[in-house]
């Protein structure tokens, strides 16, 4: 069950160029337990591709350690009906409040913007598991579509390895 969906977004004004900024946000109630996303991103992100093989196809170590801040992971995966790629480096870690955000460097989401973090937190309210998806972004210009696709791509992950680990005896 999706709890909640925001958007956030403005035009800014720099010196010479103007910058359009925008950040999507997702609630998803999460009932395989607080743990197990957070874990699988933080530790094991590899093991996405053995769970949503259609989803996603690989993720490789590029530089450091899967679950250490600075470490660069190499992203394979199909959204929308096409293989794409990201490189990502590991921004930051918050081991407390269940928070992983991740900066994309490169790959295919750079052809349309400028700057694009995603984070994902995962917290309990009362007895309900919520792993929030973020997704705070520059596009090139206005041309450029927001990521509502992704965002639907991402719980859509969220919803499969739910599933995945609900299946299991």
């Amino acid at each position: 069950m999706i709890h909640h969906i925001w958007y956030t977004g403005s035009q800014v004004q720099g010196n010479l160029e103007i910058g359009l900024h925008g950040k999507l946000i997702a609630a998803i109630e999460f009932k395989a337990g607080r743990d197990v996303f957070y874990n699988l991103l933080k530790n094991n992100p590899q093991d996405f591709s053995t769970i949503i093989p259609e989803k996603v196809q690989g993720c490789d170590l590029h530089e450091g350690e899967f679950g250490r801040v600075g470490s660069i992971i190499c992203w394979r995966y199909t959204h929308d009906g096409k293989q794409k790629k990201a490189k990502e480096v590991i921004q930051s870690i918050d081991e407390e409040k269940k928070l992983i955000e991740l900066k994309i460097i490169e790959g295919d989401m750079m052809e349309l913007y400028k700057a694009f973090v995603v984070a994902v937190h995962v917290e309990t309210t009362g007895d309900i598991d919520l792993l929030t998806w973020t997704l705070k972004y520059e596009m090139l210009n206005e041309d450029v579509e927001h990521p509502i696709s992704f965002l639907s791509y991402v719980i859509d992950i969220t919803k499969e390895v739910e599933a995945h680990h609900l299946a299991k005896p």
